[in-house]
């Protein structure tokens, strides 16, 4: 069968994806956007039901240095698309927005659909094709399943949208990472980012504390310390705290080197701590001695319980052990219930466009990037950001569009 001709083809229609496709039809360009699924933006869909955190508000600088080893390439294009422009973006599709008290930047409306529904109308003038799931190459034009069977097109840009390899039930699975691969395009493992870890919580404790929020308390991990709160699981430990620590308790565990420490009273000192401990306790039992004289109790008390049993006969010792707990993590939760991903495409096979340089005329954008960030507006910025930035460099290689459409050089393979 003869390959159909489309000028432009996106394919994955997650943030990224649908951002790639806004920068092409906003350069006079109609792209097509392939997805596998049989709706878009699925995984930002879930990640919107519990309060959709579209961006951070904070300098430039605090918010390119989460990005870690990737800040020097996401600089150039986060400076076209960080924060600020996130923002106006929501605004412009008339989406209120509000700023939490820890600067992160949520829709009024704490969901994703809503947003979505007003950016789909502003893409109407783009085709979308679901239940197209790409399947790499086929002689030298893009290979797709679809519910009228195999399907070939030839297309004059390529962007890449397809998703990392974490939540793969919503579409992000990393077959992609075999085809490019084939071609010589190096990719870096892919490791769960923002995830949970195990710990090998006794039945008592898991079985009474599973589910039970450990708020305001400190996590340390060397010199970084990070407030906050997170959640008991009966696997482990998973939240916003953790997560901000995820990606140096993951690189540390895999070095073998991994001590992370628990304050459950960041507010007091442990020597006002040990005093008030080494006061009378009379006939009160030890967790009410805790709760009267540290404040501790519940699921505070049952941690101490847990992993510092020998401590809390002597007041300096628990006192110790209230402010510096041990976690002892075993390993990061596995890939596909993580938040993100961190690996991908290698930054050195990308130009300053994304521009696959194996494969002229392909860019890739979003997760597939061998990049990773912390919750908190980071990653839901850097897909946009990313997929603005290589849809505008796609429209940019079709060339001027006057008189042009469906002509720009093939990006297939032969």
């Amino acid at each position: 069968m003869t390959p159909e001709r489309v000028e432009a083809a996106v394919i994955g229609a997650g943030p990224a994806g649908l951002a790639a496709a806004e920068a092409l039809l906003a350069a006079g360009r109609r792209p097509v956007v392939f997805e596998g699924r049989p709706s878009v933006a699925r995984k930002f869909l879930m990640a919107g039901k519990s309060g959709l955190n579209l961006t951070k508000d904070e300098p430039d600088a605090a918010f390119l240095a989460a990005f870690g080893t990737a800040a020097p390439r996401l600089a150039p294009i986060l400076a076209g698309f960080g924060p600020r422009e996130a923002m106006g973006w929501a605004a412009g599709l008339g989406e209120p927005l509000f700023t939490g008290s820890s600067a992160r930047v949520f829709p009024v409306a704490m969901k994703g659909s809503p947003l979505l529904r007003r950016w789909l109308g502003r893409l109407s003038g783009a085709e979308f094709r679901t239940r197209w799931r790409w399947t790499g190459w086929q002689d030298g034009a893009l290979a797709f399943e679809t519910p009228d069977g195999p399907r070939r097109i030839e297309a004059g840009a390529v962007v890449l949208a397809l998703g990392g390899a974490s939540w793969p039930r919503l579409g992000s699975d990393a077959a992609w990472v075999a085809w490019l691969a084939a071609r010589g395009v190096r990719v870096a493992p892919f490791r769960p980012a923002n995830m949970g870890f195990d710990v090998a919580w006794s039945d008592h404790f898991a079985g009474r504390f599973a589910g039970a929020p450990v708020k305001n308390v400190t996590l340390a991990l060397g010199e970084r310390r990070v407030r906050g709160e997170f959640v008991i699981s009966r696997h482990g430990i998973e939240g916003s705290l953790v997560y901000a620590l995820s990606s140096p308790l993951r690189d540390a565990l895999e070095a073998g080197a991994a001590d992370p420490r628990l304050d459950l009273a960041p507010d007091t000192s442990a020597e006002a701590l040990a005093h008030r401990l080494a006061g009378p306790r009379g006939r009160a039992s030890l967790a009410n001695h805790l709760r009267k004289a540290a404040g501790i109790e519940g699921v505070r008390a049952g941690l101490l319980r847990e992993l510092a049993p020998d401590a809390l006969d002597r007041p300096a010792a628990t006192a110790a052990a209230i402010k510096a707990l041990h976690l002892p993590v075993l390993r990061p939760r596995p890939l596909a219930e993580a938040i993100s991903s961190a690996g991908g495409i290698a930054w050195d096979e990308l130009d300053e466009g994304l521009m696959l340089a194996r494969l002229p005329g392909v860019f890739a954008a979003g997760e597939m990037l061998d990049w990773e960030a912390p919750t908190g507006g980071y990653l839901l910025t850097a897909c946009l950001a990313t997929g603005f930035h290589a849809g505008r460099a796609a429209a940019a290689r079709l060339g001027p569009t006057a008189g042009l459409r469906g002509r720009g050089a093939a990006a297939t393979l032969g």
